[in-house]
């Protein structure tokens, strides 16, 4: 039920102007980070069946890119002005690198619609194939700018 919740919130503020969806620093942070967790669930379970951790479901993989390639748009406009002095895992070279930092979120959005695609095939090599390439885009980002 919670995690309802929380798709549904995020749903809801990516039609919100966004001036009025983060009032306070804080706002904004919530929301990159539940972003960031719906992200990182969705594309794991695509990943753990790509790996033959769990069982292919094709229709499950589809879904799970949908809303993978969804959400991989939201989180970008939350790392506004004053949230850099908050506590997250974000590292501050995110505000002085703005122009790399987008670079990356964009070729990682670019991945996800190809995920989506591969879902679409129902063929487990090209989810595969799709799956970790968006992971490696996920993973050049966190290593330059997410502390451990």
């Amino acid at each position: 039920m919670k995690k309802s919740l929380v798709i549904c919130a995020l749903f809801l503020a990516a039609a919100t102007p966004a001036h009025a969806q983060f009032s306070k620093p804080e706002r904004a942070v919530e929301y990159r980070q539940a972003a960031f967790t719906i992200l990182n669930n969705q594309l794991g379970r695509i990943f753990l069946a790509a790996q033959g951790k769990i069982p292919y479901d094709k229709d499950a993989a589809l879904r799970s890119a949908e809303i993978v390639e969804f959400t991989a748009k939201l989180p970008w406009e939350a790392f506004g002005p004053g949230t850099d002095l908050l506590e997250s895992k974000a590292k501050p070279s995110i505000w002085t690198e703005q122009a790399r930092f987008k670079q990356l979120a964009t070729e990682m959005q670019a991945e996800t619609v190809k995920l989506t695609a591969a879902a679409k095939t129902g063929n487990l090599d090209n989810v595969r194939n799709a799956v970790r390439a968006t992971v490696k885009t996920c993973d050049t980002c966190h290593d330059d700018y997410r502390s451990k």
